[in-house]
């Protein structure tokens, strides 16, 4: 293995003091993420469960527009969203809570129908966040459309 192969990801939280507000480090950028509203918590800034589907949706375009690039493929806009379901009357493992169902959307600009389906076969082969999702829930759909 060489250091090409390595990936690491550092990050940081602290409570601050108000119920429920966390103020979270990587690197040298700090940023706040609040409990959601539903465990008393504060509610305004992003929630834990926002955060890391926003991180699955970055990871996407990123990796779209890296990989893009890597094939020489005229990729225009890229845009990911996503949506999960946390259903607590029916969870899908005792031990852990899961997503039951999560959705993911790509819509890619300039490139075929074929090469977009090819893009995110290569996200979700790369992304250690999709793969996660892939390792956990059950109901787990994505979309892939050409604009």
């Amino acid at each position: 293995m060489t250091d090409q192969d390595l990936r690491e990801y550092r990050s940081h939280a602290r409570s601050t003091g108000t119920f429920g507000r966390v103020l979270c480090s990587a690197r040298e950028h700090h940023f706040v993420i609040d409990g959601p509203v539903w465990n008393g918590c504060p509610g305004e800034e992003l929630t834990p469960g926002e955060a890391f589907m926003a991180a699955i949706a970055a990871c996407g375009v990123e990796l779209v527009e890296v990989l893009a690039a890597a094939e020489e493929l005229p990729v225009g806009r890229v845009e990911v969203s996503i949506h999960g379901v946390v259903d607590r009357n029916d969870p899908i493992r005792e031990d852990v809570t899961v997503f039951n169902r999560v959705w993911l959307g790509y819509e890619i600009e300039g490139v075929s129908p074929k090469d977009a389906e090819y893009l995110v076969d290569g996200v979700k082969r790369r992304c250690p966040l999709y793969g996660c999702l892939a390792a956990s829930v059950p109901d787990l759909d994505v979309e892939v459309r050409v604009t």
